[in-house]
């Protein structure tokens, strides 16, 4: 690449002779960063994908050399113009790269600040018109890179809840795969257009909208904010544990996704995180940030992501999470995926005899919810039994199963007498809120990031405006720091769950839970037992799901939304 280089510095500025030396160094220098940086970002591919130590030194070295190359690109645009004949598009494809990066890093480290790192990136590409020219070439794999680029700059804008630019980034991504698939009438234009439908319904995903005066969206975040989870209060005896790995999975047939990330592993990923924070608000340009100024402490538990993994791949990063948890740490599994179910009766009663939930295979994928084995004597081979996690009890788990067999998970057995919990699903929905909407979204999950919406769902309404959205979640803070006393003075309840009440975001995911599960019970279409969410260990139902005080609560919070139609008044009276 340098050789070509320094020859077309010779056509067009004549002799080499002629050409000033720090001119050809400048040129020399800059193909040895570009080639370097493009070494060390292929590189990133065969770093492994777990662990947590492996890769840091690798990203380091392509920070720094992106680093270099972004400033030196910079600082002699004018002899590159010149004598490189370097083009808008490079640029573009430079920041875009570096966009990549710290969009990777923020999936390696969850720290959300580089989001907004690759944000900026991304928005100076599309700002600066760096594309711009691409259209006029006649190379398709240039205006791929293009469409390629507004797909990677969608999935950070969803993630920093920025909808408003996702919105214009499909209708320009749109008006860009049109043009691309009239101008070269390739094979890919089924794929660009799933592409399309699939952010379309992921940005309509959500059935409650909050709304301001002037009818327009407002945009409300899932993630943990400094009031979100209640406060530990003088007197609350709890564990010392704290949430440092998570594995998402998702493995649901017919959900909304949007590249390899299905909505409830959206939810639950946000569920997990802080607010970002911004590492270069003070930079009037984007720019990159040295190593010493990343932050030092990772405030957010550390998460993979696995969309329809296999049984050895889940295993593998499920063995990689426990070996690398530290003492007086959680490890939380969350699956989101289809219910197997056993085949045939079973004498026993075994970790292994009430089926669990559906991994991948590289067969044929199998449709329909439920899967039977056609040989009756065997257990499934492609699911996640309750007993495969056994091994991994010998530290603090925490499991939530959100899946149409999730109470499989119900029969575990603490082997190890170390801190354990699962949150189960119901297993099914009342008839009435099985429409589209509740296809793309657990409503068991709808509770654990946005539970006045969720009661707002369940009781037939889609929308509400935003006073009365900031007056329910002041009110809901009020109903979580109730269940935060209610479970912590409890007499009867397990251990385990008060183990994890010391870590925030867990108490978070509790107390939700707990107003979940008694605001299903109370709601007047949930009558069947299957309709409620279920606990490993039980909860002691007249001490929080049943317990009249918070009963009271959801009735007056029920009032505020005038939804109370809705629900049992005299709730223990109809049990």
């Amino acid at each position: 690449r340098t050789e070509f280089a320094l020859k077309e510095i010779m056509s067009s500025g004549g002799a080499e002779d002629d050409i000033p030396q720090a001119e050809r160094k400048t040129v020399t220098d800059f193909c040895y960063l570009l080639d370097k940086s493009k070494q060390l970002f292929n590189g990133l591919r065969d770093l492994p994908q777990y662990g947590q130590k492996q890769w840091q030194s690798y990203f380091g070295r392509t920070f720094d050399v992106y680093t270099k190359l972004w400033k030196f690109q910079q600082q002699h645009r004018q002899v590159l113009d010149n004598r490189y004949g370097l083009k808008r598009w490079q640029i573009g494809e430079i920041a875009s790269k570096i966009g990549q990066l710290y969009y990777h890093y923020y999936l390696r480290t969850s720290e959300t600040s580089y989001l907004n790192e690759a944000f900026s990136f991304y928005s100076a590409i599309r700002q600066r018109s760096y594309y711009s020219q691409v259209n006029k070439e006649d190379r398709p794999e240039l205006v791929v890179k293009k469409l390629r680029y507004y797909a990677r700059f969608i999935v950070v804008c969803l993630l920093l809840n920025k909808m408003d630019v996702v919105k214009d980034l499909v209708k320009e991504l749109s008006d860009e795969i049109e043009d691309y698939t009239h101008r070269f009438n390739t094979e890919d234009q089924v794929e660009w257009n799933l592409v399309l439908q699939e952010v379309a319904a992921f940005i309509e995903a959500d059935p409650v909208m909050v709304l301001n005066d002037d009818n327009t969206i407002v945009i409300t975040s899932n993630r943990l904010s400094e009031t979100g989870a209640p406060l530990l209060e003088q007197g609350m005896i709890v564990g010392q544990l704290a949430l440092a790995d998570a594995l998402i999975i998702g493995n649901c047939n017919n959900q909304v996704k949007f590249s390899e990330l299905t909505i409830d592993m959206f939810r639950m990923l946000q569920a997990l995180e802080r607010e970002p924070m911004n590492l270069a608000s003070q930079m009037n340009k984007p720019g990159m940030q040295e190593s010493t100024e990343k932050p030092a402490r990772r405030e957010n538990p550390h998460k993979y992501l696995l969309y329809k993994p296999t049984f050895s791949q889940l295993y593998t990063f499920l063995a990689a999470s426990f070996k690398e948890l530290s003492a007086n740490s959680v490890l939380l599994i969350y699956l989101s995926a289809t219910g197997v179910f056993p085949s045939g009766r079973s004498d026993s009663e075994g970790p292994y005899d009430f089926g669990g939930v559906l991994t991948n295979s590289n067969r044929d994928i199998i449709n329909g919810d439920a899967l039977h084995k056609r040989n009756q004597s065997y257990k499934e081979m492609h699911c996640l039994h309750p007993g495969d996690l056994y091994p991994f009890t010998r530290k603090p788990l925490f499991i939530i199963v959100d899946s149409s067999n999730s109470v499989a998970y119900k029969n575990f057995t603490n082997l190890f007498g170390q801190p354990l919990v699962c949150l189960l699903s119901p297993t099914a929905y009342p008839k009435a809120l099985q429409g589209a909407k509740c296809i793309s979204l657990s409503i068991d999950l709808f509770f654990f990031f946005r539970s006045v919406s969720a009661s707002l769902f369940v009781s037939g309404l889609s929308s509400m405006r935003r006073g009365l959205w900031e007056k329910c979640q002041d009110y809901l803070r009020k109903i979580n720091r109730d269940i935060a006393q209610l479970l912590t003075h409890s007499r009867s309840i397990d251990q385990s769950f008060l183990q994890f009440f010391g870590d925030e975001f867990l108490r978070l995911l509790l107390t939700r839970f707990v107003f979940c599960s008694a605001t299903m019970r109370m709601h007047k279409i949930f009558r069947e037992t299957r309709n409620y969410p279920e606990s490993y260990p039980q909860l002691p139902r007249d001490e929080t799901v049943e317990n009249p005080h918070l009963q009271k609560h959801i009735l007056e919070l029920a009032s505020i939304l005038d939804v109370r139609n809705v629900f049992l008044e005299n709730t223990l009276d109809d049990y």
